[in-house]
């Protein structure tokens, strides 16, 4: 696919707000805006678009855009990348626990007075067995909460068999099909189990309302009053890079 970007910065107005953005242009039919996650606005349209129409499509999208900005703003810088090895700190369901390295014969993780003791066969293990220790425990922990917070979405008239998938994403924490199948982020076990609850249910409410349409968000306030509160607290605790939900 042939693509020309454009990296020379245009100015949308929206109110009395100023809003940057890039184009980029490329073999397409339709015109699409992305805030990038260090809040750079990039308009992706087709080769033929016309300047006047990507401005008023921004200036149409400034809500949108400013509060994603905002909700960007408020993540936490990226991490470094992680090496595995005694003195770092890992997060286990909401708790900062340090990370020790043991070698033994019988591969396993415990953990124990704000540790977690990792025994490999090698140094260079430590990581392939951690994550596969943090991934089941985010199968059992999920399905546990999962139990609890069918229950909960029951009362309000949301009927799901409780089956879901894991898969590691990098910008959401779940998320639910068309099909009404339900996906999420293993990396949740970091999280504390009112913001596991959160992701939980607001896949649920997706099972009746697919989309986030004005009746999904108020769907979603009956079920779990706070949860604006519970997305802001995942969003500061949780190490996923670019966390959207």
């Amino acid at each position: 696919m042939k693509e020309k970007p454009n990296p020379d910065q245009r100015v949308a107005e929206y109110g009395t707000t100023r809003i940057p953005y890039q184009v980029v242009r490329r073999e397409r039919n339709t015109l699409s805006i992305e805030v990038l996650p260090d809040g750079t606005v990039q308009a992706v349209a087709p080769l033929d678009t016309r300047e006047e129409e990507i401005r008023w499509r921004l200036e149409k999208r400034g809500a949108w855009i400013l509060r994603q900005q905002r909700e960007l703003a408020l993540l936490p810088p990226p991490l470094p990348p992680r090496k595995y090895v005694s003195g770092e700190t890992h997060r286990y369901l909401g708790r900062q626990h340090r990370l020790r390295v043991l070698i033994g014969r019988e591969e396993e993780v415990r953990v124990t007075r704000g540790e977690l003791l990792v025994t490999a066969k090698a140094p260079e293990r430590a990581e392939r067995v951690l994550q596969a220790w943090l991934r089941e425990r985010a199968e059992q922990v999920l399905a546990e909460r999962m139990v609890v917070c069918q229950e909960k979405a029951s009362h309000h008239g949301i009927r799901y068999s409780g089956e879901f998938r894991l898969r590691r994403m990098t910008t959401r924490w779940g998320s639910c099909s068309r099909a009404g199948r339900l996906t999420f982020n293993p990396l949740l076990i970091q999280a504390p189990k009112e913001c596991i609850d959160y992701v939980l249910l607001h896949e649920l409410c997706h099972t009746t309302e697919f989309s986030h349409s004005r009746a999904y968000y108020v769907l979603l306030g009956r079920v779990l009053p706070d949860w604006k509160a519970k997305r802001a607290r995942l969003n500061r605790l949780v190490e996923l890079p670019d966390p959207l939900l």
